[in-house]
């Protein structure tokens, strides 16, 4: 009888049904198959995107203060006493009389109301506007481009009417009307969101506000607000360099990196 050598037992293939259920592990010069791909995300994550366009007190809380306030002041002209509201209305107006008396008094306040009030569409633009600007380039730099925006058109509609009064070409009764609003700042606002967009939602916006903007100036009913909204959307535009610049600063520092230096592994 002859005795089979180890050599012939080790060649003999060995079955074990439990054994070959447990996948093997990788070993030197064993390729890795590769796994499932990952899921994509679940449609609650994407969901979660949304709350991120309205404004919150810690998100955003440059806007979220201001749309508080405008919404005490929407109150008050609609509860108030009519003759006490026009009264400070008046008193807010930005008028060429009042601007050289009391212009930052006047140029603070005028912004502290909106036209039409919280049922006014503008409140919304404004809202979903300065929300998106604000977690882009953080509250300072939002409040600065709407209060510079508010202040610089506002000066460059009033000042001409003030030489043209002097010099002849205009009665003295305008010197005296009511100016007010919120339009000035959100236009300026509009103006520099639109530098962090992609360049095709850049153009159809600009494009839009354009031909908005031109129908204004050809109809001409409000002279002073035609001109003035677009020059503060001018005002934004011009401050994209700046404001590109600090939301690179703002999305580095947010991820923990530095401004200019990508990230290894990154894209």
């Amino acid at each position: 009888m002859h005795q089979r050598t180890d050599r012939a037992v080790r060649e003999k293939p060995f079955g074990a049904p439990l054994l070959d259920a447990v996948p093997r592990q990788p070993g030197p010069g064993r390729p890795v198959a590769p796994g499932p791909a990952a899921p994509p995300p679940p449609p609650a994550r994407r969901v979660r995107r949304w709350p991120r366009l309205l404004p919150t007190p810690a998100g955003t809380p440059f806007t979220f203060g201001y749309l508080m306030v405008l919404v005490a002041t929407s109150l008050f002209m609609e509860f108030a006493d009519p003759a006490t509201v026009a009264a400070v209305l008046r008193e807010s107006s930005t008028d060429v009389a009042h601007l050289g008396e009391t212009p930052l008094l006047v140029l603070a306040a005028s912004a502290l109301w909106v036209v039409g009030g919280l049922t006014s569409p503008v409140v919304f633009v404004l809202a979903l506007v300065l929300t998106a600007l604000e977690r882009r380039i953080g509250g300072w730099r939002t409040a600065a481009v709407f209060v510079l925006g508010h202040v610089v058109a506002t000066l460059a509609t009033e000042i001409p009417v003030g030489i043209s009064v002097v010099a002849g070409h205009l009665p003295e009764s305008s010197l005296h009307r009511l100016d007010y609003g919120i339009s000035f700042g959100l236009m300026a606002s509009v103006g520099a969101l639109t530098g962090l967009f992609t360049p095709l939602v850049r153009t159809l916006v600009l494009g839009g506000l354009g031909v908005m903007l031109a129908i204004d100036l050809v109809d001409l009913s409000s002279p002073l607000t035609d001109w003035g909204h677009p020059l503060a959307l001018l005002f934004g535009i011009a401050c994209w360099p700046l404001l590109r610049r600090a939301g690179a600063v703002r999305e580095a520092v947010t991820r923990g990196g530095r401004p200019g230096v990508r990230r290894s592994g990154a894209r």
